[in-house]
Parts: C-alpha cells; sequence; structure tokens
C-alpha cells in the first residue's frame, strides 16, 4: 500500500526552526518528484517547495525562498524540508506530495503534520 508519513511538526516560536520529514512506502520512490503543501487555517492550498527525481534541482514559492530548504534522501525514501526564520504565517498543516515523473493523474498525498508559530 502507497503510504507517506509525514513528522516533525509542532509548535515553535516566530524566528524558530523545524524539520520536517516525509517517508514514502509503497511505490518507487525515485519516479516521483516530491513537493510540500500546505493548507492554511481558513483559506487553501498553498504550493510550497517541489525536489526532483535525484535531488539536484530545488523549487520554492518566492515568499519561501531563503528561509526553507528541500531535500531528499533516496536511500532513505525520505523528503524533508528544513524551515527557518518561521513566522506566524507559516503556521499550517503541512503535506507531502508524490507527483509521478512518467504517468498523468498518478499522485499521492500524506496525512500531513500541524505547524503552529506562535510565542
Amino acid at each position: 500500500e502507497v503510504q507517506l508519513v509525514e513528522s516533525g511538526g509542532g509548535l515553535v516560536q516566530p524566528g524558530g526552526s523545524l524539520r520536517l520529514s516525509c517517508l514514502a512506502s509503497g511505490f518507487t520512490f525515485e519516479d516521483y518528484a516530491m513537493s510540500w503543501v500546505r493548507q492554511i487555517p481558513n483559506k487553501g492550498l498553498e504550493w510550497v517547495s517541489r525536489v526532483s527525481w535525484n535531488g539536484e534541482r530545488t523549487s520554492y514559492r518566492e515568499l519561501m525562498k531563503g528561509r526553507f530548504t528541500i531535500s531528499r534522501d533516496n536511500a532513505k525514501n525520505t523528503v524533508y524540508l528544513q524551515m527557518n526564520g518561521l513566522k506566524p504565517e507559516d503556521t499550517a498543516v503541512y503535506y507531502c506530495y508524490a507527483k509521478s515523473l512518467w504517468t498523468e493523474d498518478e499522485d499521492y498525498w500524506g496525512q500531513g503534520t500541524q505547524v503552529t508559530v506562535s510565542s
């Protein structure tokens, strides 16, 4: 069964840091680009970051660039999101998202991990 299990969320003060992890199983990890997407309270989904299959190329939403870093370890079937300089507006549920590099309309979502930035 395909699984994406996020971890690492929690409560952090403004300016603090968290590292999110997403452990994948049930599919060929390196055949998928991996992304982080967040849902802000009372708002919609917002794409955060994406990393290519081999980790060589990354992209970020402009507001996160310079604060967030995405990476992946294919040997561990894991994608990470290092978040520094967190702001209250970063409060959201963060989801791990896998998109097939070869097949249209094939994607998977994790259950999400809560990040709360508050003093």
